[in-house]
């Protein structure tokens, strides 16, 4: 995540590198965002055909690869290459998940994919900042060669720690009575059903604080200073409260935590409805990062727990294509929205993320309700002394 930041600088650069208008860079970046947003959809589905560690390492050395070649292709091929890049980078994502879930027992999931989110967080707040000092001191060129170096020094780390004995080992069997993916989710999962859609509504409008809300701001006179200083909020917060936040709430029900985390995203974003002001602004992006903190790790780990053995990687995939769909959608959505009734942006934020968190904490219920009808039954059949598989 250190040197993940050229997709920060990617518009800059096709625009001003590249020299290509506001369109053509929009379709090139959009495009590669429709390559991550497949990639994480997908890359699931080969880890659990092929392996976890041989789709991160295959997925990282075909990102990097492209990345270091992309700044010397001709504009043309951009439409193949990065969107090539950004799929590979995608499988790695979901890979990545899978490879944790299959390392970690249940019960300490939660844990485990909070370590990983702050190691990511920490590298992504150092990235961009250092993607900028390489950019001015040298070109936005560059930024693609350290993404690309990087990303193959991972692959060639991860190949060391990784063994392969040991990704063997947590390759689960596929039962012969083994159900797809699909049955999987109606028969034993159906609130993923749930979640999985909440979540896709509410990351569109999680993604809206890194589109429409710095031209919100800007049209109201407060400068890129605050934003940036937004952002800094927002890493630091998570850096600093995800993991002690983690370990207080991990014996607590998933579903109502991120329902809670869900709510708190969609009170965060009606702060701004009065206005654009720097207080309220400052309350839209805490509320949005205890709503981050609360809703992405435990909805991360459940998925997990949810999944059988040998459909770990797909349920991954299934939770990371939802995690990050709002990078694709929550552009063209927001600034449409922005563009025709600048006031009723916020107000819709709120409502979409609100609706999601209740249907998620009413899909918390019913699966509640509906352990309290097993437990009773057991007891029944208990003191019958039946037995059953």
């Amino acid at each position: 995540m250190l040197v993940a930041f050229t997709f920060v600088y990617l518009f800059v650069y096709l625009t001003s590198s590249r020299g290509l208008s506001v369109t053509e860079a929009g379709t090139i970046a959009g495009v590669g965002g429709v390559g991550l947003v497949a990639g994480n959809f997908t890359g699931g589905w080969f880890g659990d055909r092929f392996g976890h560690r041989r789709t991160l390492l295959t997925g990282s050395v075909v990102s990097g690869t492209g990345l270091v070649a992309l700044p010397v292709l001709p504009t043309a091929a951009l439409l193949l290459v990065l969107p090539l890049c950004q799929y590979a980078a995608g499988a790695v994502r979901a890979a990545n998940s899978a490879l944790v879930a299959a390392a970690v027992p249940p019960g300490s999931r939660r844990q485990g994919f909070a370590v990983m989110r702050f190691a990511a967080n920490a590298g992504f707040t150092v990235g961009p900042p250092l993607g900028a000092l390489i950019a001015t001191r040298f070109s936005y060129g560059w930024l693609f060669l350290a993404d690309g170096l990087g990303t193959l020094l991972f692959a060639a780390y991860a190949s060391r720690v990784l063994t392969a004995e040991g990704s063997r080992a947590q390759r689960a069997a596929v039962p012969a009575d083994a159900t797809g993916l699909w049955a999987a989710l109606r028969t034993r999962r159906p609130a993923l059903l749930v979640l999985l859609p909440a979540i896709v509504v509410v990351d569109t409008v999680y993604r809206q604080q890194y589109s429409t809300l710095p031209v919100f701001l800007a049209d109201h006179g407060i400068g890129t200073g605050v934003y940036g200083a937004l952002l800094a909020i927002n890493g630091g917060a998570i850096l600093c409260l995800e993991l002690p936040a983690t370990l207080a709430l991990r014996n607590r029900a998933p579903l109502r935590i991120i329902g809670a985390g869900l709510l708190l995203v969609g009170l965060g974003f009606a702060a701004l409805v009065p206005g654009a002001f720097t207080l309220s602004a400052v309350a839209m992006m805490l509320l949005v990062t205890a709503g981050e903190i609360l809703y992405k790790t435990p909805a991360t780990a459940y998925v997990a727990d949810s999944a059988p053995a040998h459909l770990q990687g797909r349920f991954q995939s299934l939770y990371a294509g939802a995690s990050i769909s709002g990078t694709v959608l929550a552009p063209p959505l927001g600034g449409a929205v922005y563009e025709a009734a600048p006031g009723l942006l916020w107000p819709l934020c709120g409502v979409l993320a609100a609706l999601a968190g209740a249907a998620v904490l009413v899909a918390s219920r019913h699966r509640t309700a509906g352990r309290a009808v097993g437990a009773e039954g057991g007891a029944v059949s208990r003191a019958r002394g039946e037995v059953r598989a």
